[in-house]
């Protein structure tokens, strides 16, 4: 079971990635009316201070996302085992 959570936990921590990434990216683009900074677009010219905001942006919330997933993962285990304990 703990393989279990530790797979979900993982899981978890992909979908907030994913679901901060599209987050970061429709703030950014609702806040400077431009696309997002990604480096494969010719059309669209980035400054260099806007791909560093935005890269500092981004990493700030995928290290949250990290350290929260972790942390949720964490509990998750020490509940299961606490409630093996009393079985």
């Amino acid at each position: 079971m703990n393989i279990f959570i530790k797979l979900l936990g993982t899981g978890i921590s992909l979908l907030a990635g994913f679901v901060g990434t599209k987050v970061v990216d429709t703030v950014w683009e609702k806040t400077t009316g431009n696309k997002p900074p990604k480096g494969h677009d010719d059309d669209v010219p980035t400054t260099l201070r806007q791909a560093l905001t935005f890269a500092l942006i981004s990493a700030s919330v995928s290290a949250i996302i990290q350290v929260l997933a972790n942390r949720g993962t964490q509990r998750a285990i020490t509940r299961f085992a606490k409630t093996q304990d009393l079985v």
